[in-house]
């Protein structure tokens, strides 16, 4: 056994199904020695994708996604994925090859410093400088990824390690990393309080962020607000934490949310904000929401707590163990329906109204007719730009999930993450959204898709436009648009289906979208639709 072999045996040990990645000579001992292994590869068409697709794998699953790409440009190419999953505390182990351990640091051909340039983005990082540290190392790797905030792990290996022989291998059965020991419990005595406050409230709301979804709480989230009848918001991350329909969820806080949403968090008195960052994309303000009202903060990291708003009761550890902890105290009757009726009609009355363009597709009714058309457990991948706002207001979460790239707003995310849900779960239906300039971003993963047998259904959201910048600068600038037009560049849909032998469907307006997503989703294969959207039109 070499130290290539000891890789593909560690991600054995580790339950490893697909490692996405792109090869070259630094990474070729490892790509060599898993041919001899069940675990499948997935050649995507450029690096970053091979981060994004693995990212898209952990969150329909749970468990680290994995990708493997070569030294220097391959390992570059990684970051913007590291950095969009560690934005979004997503669980990857991100193995890179290295130039020979005795040229490090003499600018060889492909050398890059991969570790110092990903310090910002990486929960940690290793350099196996020795053959026989490879288990512990992978062991560590994949417990720090998925542990406490959970994010992405980096692991460097240089050729010579790869090829040199180890000695005798044993993976670990147990961790202990002194210097890390995340907390998982929730200290009783806030806990308490927590349940304190509680009764006293009579305008409480909880607001749910994306730690929800990480720590496997949802149905431990739903349960304890029903019990003592909270409303519910939640932050882009956060969507589907609650069904779409539940009439204890008030949507999307922020400043593309609901307006109602961000009314309750104003006029609560009690917030309980969970496993959310507080950033200024969900709450621009955070002194003036917190204003005369009790500020709970629940999260597993304790260096986000205080962090952009101070918490009247912070409680530092995993969502899941909390709820669990707070339903086993006695709680006294908790009365809140003046409260909810109150947010009933907010909810009714502070609709904003749209005045689509009746020559194209209207983005808001025709996503909620995607929605209603989608399988209960579906998952939709929305990227970023417009189409990422109207997909937050307007898709319709059942029993499915809503993925997006939140922290970082990564132009490009939705095909490949979209690839590796897929992957992570053959049998569910997965629907990517995009607009035109971010499908660019991607659209050489169609050869990805057909050549590994990926059923991914695509929808690209064609207004000629980078729209959300084109937005800004309407508002900002007075509709004086630079570097936004892209109708000269974007390439013909229907031809590059073709040539992909892809097929292909276009929506020009509403009157026959619902035949037309029908035949969309009629069978699992990759197809691509394309909808013409008004080029003015504007996200609300």
């Amino acid at each position: 056994m070499n130290g290539a072999d000891a890789i593909v045996k560690c991600l054995e040990q580790e339950g490893v199904t697909t490692v996405y990645g792109y090869p070259g000579v630094a990474i070729a001992p490892f790509y060599n020695s898993i041919l001899s292994s069940d675990i499948r590869t997935i050649l995507v068409r450029t690096e970053q994708n091979a981060a994004h697709a693995a990212s898209g794998e952990a969150r329909v699953t749970g468990h680290v996604g994995v990708c493997a790409v070569t030294s220097g440009p391959g390992a570059t190419n990684l970051i913007t994925g590291i950095a969009t999953a560690f934005a979004d505390s997503i669980p990857m182990v991100c193995i890179t090859g290295q130039v020979n351990s005795e040229l490090m640091g003499s600018d060889v051909f492909q050398e890059a410093d991969i570790t110092g340039a990903v310090e910002s983005f990486v929960k940690y990082s290793y350099i196996v400088k020795d053959v026989n540290d490879i288990p512990r190392i992978f062991k560590e790797a994949f417990y720090i990824a998925n542990s406490g905030r959970k994010g992405p792990v980096l692991i460097d290996v240089p050729i010579d390690i790869q090829n040199a022989p180890v000695k005798s291998f044993k993976y670990p059965a147990e961790i202990n990393i002194r210097a890390y020991k995340p907390t998982i419990k929730g200290h009783i005595v806030q806990i308490k309080k927590v349940i304190k406050e509680l009764e006293k409230s009579k305008r409480p709301i909880i607001c749910a962020g994306g730690g929800v979804h990480l720590s496997d709480a949802v149905g431990e989230l739903r349960d304890f607000a029903h019990k003592y009848r909270i409303p519910v918001v939640n932050t882009m991350m956060g969507i589907g934490v609650m069904k779409t329909d539940d009439e204890m969820y008030f949507g999307m806080v922020g400043n593309n949310g609901k307006a109602y949403a961000n009314r309750a968090m104003n006029e609560s008195d009690l917030i309980i904000m969970v496993g959310a960052r507080l950033a200024d994309r969900a709450i621009s303000q955070p002194d003036l929401v917190t204003t005369n009202k009790v500020f709970v903060h629940i999260d597993v990291d304790p260096a986000e707590i205080g962090k952009n708003a101070m918490a009247a009761i912070p409680l530092v550890g995993d969502i899941k163990h909390i709820f669990e902890d707070i339903t086993n105290e006695e709680v006294n009757e908790c009365e809140h329906e003046e409260w909810i009726t109150q947010l009933k009609e907010y909810r009714e009355t502070m609709i904003q109204k749209r005045n689509p363009n009746p020559a194209y597709v209207d983005p808001a009714a025709f996503i909620t007719m995607l929605s209603n058309a989608m399988k209960d457990d579906a998952v939709y991948v929305a990227d970023v730009g417009q189409n990422q706002i109207w997909s937050c207001n307007y898709h319709i979460v059942k029993d499915g999930r809503f993925l997006t790239s939140g922290g970082m707003g990564t132009m490009g995310y939705s095909i490949p993450a979209a690839m590796g849900v897929k992957r992570g779960d053959m049998a569910r239906q997965v629907v990517a959204v995009c607009g035109d300039g971010s499908f660019q971003m991607s659209m050489m993963e169609l050869a990805t898709m057909v050549q590994h047998d990926i059923p991914v259904k695509i929808i690209v959201m064609k207004n000629n436009y980078l729209g959300m910048v084109r937005e800004y600068q309407h508002y900002t600038y007075k509709d004086r648009y630079s570097v936004v037009d892209i109708k000269a560049g974007t390439p013909d849909l229907e031809k590059l289906a073709a040539a992909y032998d892809i097929p292909f469907i276009r929506v020009e307006n509403m009157s026959d979208a619902k035949a037309k997503i029908d035949a969309f989703l009629k069978e699992d294969n990759t197809m691509l639709m394309e909808c013409l959207i008004d080029p003015m039109d504007l996200v609300k």
